[in-house]
């Protein structure tokens, strides 16, 4: 049975991604594709031609019979699905099921075809587990500051006269810094949602990469980094670049962090022109790469680099800095890898296609 268009060309139900089981107007089950087997454990062999509870027979987390509680083929006339719910299967595993109701006339008819989709319910525990894995890390990283602000604050509200202004100066400043750490918390996790909804926004503009990545080493000498430990080369005359600023200078600046924090040695940004031939599609563009002379990263360890959570071996952070740097470069088009650097440390590659402006 077909299952849809796909470029001019119907889909058969065994190519869908999700399980599908398709009942007729007597509850026989008239298609069971390959993905509902690999869920349910079921043989199409044995649920073609059964009754559909019979066959499938499903529970809510109370251990009630969904069957029953939704009734498919009695009860009001009007309705016309199940919206999805997890539910468990007769072994206990858990599988994320919906269902339609297909009616002739298509009004308050009578159940002609029940059509469920059953979707694999690993990806919801995983997605649980990041939230439960945000919530924590936002915790702890909120934490520590909040304290400090707040501490300092009640001190300076209580005992002002027996301070010096020099003292007063330190705990503002130490306020200061603190409430700039859960200001940039907050942009990465709002960063982090934009990414995962794909909600993120680019404002297109011609961008001069060698001035951004100088800006980024004058502003980490500014805070203290040795001007000699920071290498900017530049190789051959780049395209017009239509990128946006302040996305790039964020991709900039978490790739120089890292490689300061997670690095040693000197730390070089080399800009080159992007061929032809490694755009993919003829796009002209730039390559950018960061790297280290330190340690390096592990072979085993490239394929997390990416992730939430991510930090290496020595902690600090909230672990988002390269899961949003990938979002970023992803979001204009370009593509990141790390692999080792030509001096042994980690060397972080990523391509930029010019683009054109966004008039959107």
């Amino acid at each position: 049975m077909d299952g849809g268009r796909a470029e001019g060309q119907w889909v058969r139900a065994d190519e869908l991604p999700d399980g599908l089981l398709i009942a007729d107007a007597d509850g026989r089950i008239v298609q069971f594709n390959r993905t509902a087997e690999r869920l349910t454990g079921i043989a199409a062999a044995s649920a073609l031609g059964a009754h559909f509870a019979d066959a499938l027979p499903l529970h809510d987390a109370e251990g009630r019979d969904w069957w029953k509680c939704s009734d498919p083929y009695g009860g009001l006339r009007t309705r016309t699905r199940q919206p999805e719910r997890l539910l468990q299967l007769a072994d206990g595993r858990e599988v994320l099921v919906s269902a339609r109701y297909v009616r002739e006339p298509e009004h308050a008819g009578p159940l002609v075809r029940l059509v469920v989709v059953l979707r694999d319910a690993a990806h919801l525990a995983r997605r649980d587990r990041n939230r439960a894995d945000l919530v924590s890390t936002v915790a702890h990283e909120l934490r520590s500051p909040l304290t400090s602000v707040k501490g300092f604050t009640a001190t300076l509200l209580a005992k002002w006269d027996r301070f010096t202004e020099n003292q007063k100066l330190v705990m503002l400043q130490t306020v200061n810094a603190d409430a700039d750490r859960v200001t940039r918390l907050i942009a990465e996790l709002l960063d982090v949602s934009r990414i995962q909804s794909g909600r993120l926004e680019l404002h297109r503009q011609v961008v001069d990469l060698a001035e951004r990545a100088r800006r980024v080493i004058a502003g980490r000498v500014a805070v203290g980094d040795a001007e000699d430990r920071f290498r900017l080369e530049v190789r051959g005359p780049l395209p017009e670049l239509w990128l946006d600023p302040d996305k790039v200078d964020q991709i900039l600046v978490n790739l120089v962090e890292n490689a300061v924090r997670h690095g040693a040695g000197t730390i070089t940004i080399e800009i080159r022109p992007l061929a032809g031939e490694e755009a993919g599609e003829s796009k002209l563009g730039a390559v950018v790469s960061v790297s280290d002379e330190g340690e390096g990263i592990a072979p085993e360890l490239v394929s997390r680099v990416f992730r939430q959570f991510w930090r290496g071996k020595r902690r600090g952070g909230t672990g988002l800095g390269l899961y949003i740097v990938k979002g970023l470069v992803e979001a204009h088009g370009g593509s990141i890898d790390v692999r080792r650097g030509p001096r042994g440390g980690a060397e972080f590659r990523f391509m930029l296609p010019a683009g054109t402006p966004d008039f959107a």
